[in-house]
């Protein structure tokens, strides 16, 4: 009489019959590139949005900007007024500055990347990529 882990060994050893497939990644379309990079660039933005909402969340609900203007309107005699220069609407501006500017970097880069794969695979033949069927 066999036992489960004697079963489960007898399988192990048992080679499957799985297809494998090679192919060379040779070229890489340029819109696709460039349409995958922004739809990652927007993801990030909204990423980016969300987070710096969130820290002015925090910084406000510990008190640290209100701190931080009392220091700092210690240090300048009141010349300078934290709480009208910090606002919401002023970090969700420079929020929305960095989010484009960011959209606009990574939406190129992401083309750039691609025209430099696309002049690599001329000179290295491509990139071998593996597949198996189980």
């Amino acid at each position: 009489m066999s036992t489960v882990a004697d079963k489960l060994a007898k399988k192990s050893t048992r080679k499957t019959g799985g297809k494998q497939v090679r192919l060379r990644l040779v070229y890489v379309d340029f819109w696709s590139a460039v349409k995958l990079s922004f739809l990652g660039a927007v993801a990030l933005a909204i990423v980016t949005m969300v987070s710096f909402f969130l820290v002015y969340l925090v910084l406000q609900a510990t008190n640290v900007i209100a701190q931080v203007g009392k220091i700092l309107d210690t240090l300048t005699d009141g010349a300078i007024d934290l709480s009208s220069l910090i606002g919401l609407p002023q970090i969700m501006a420079f929020g929305a500055v960095v989010s484009i500017l960011n959209l606009i970097v990574f939406t190129v880069l992401g083309a750039v990347i691609a025209g430099i794969y696309n002049l690599a695979v001329k000179v290295t033949g491509g990139l071998l990529v593996g597949f198996m069927s189980n």
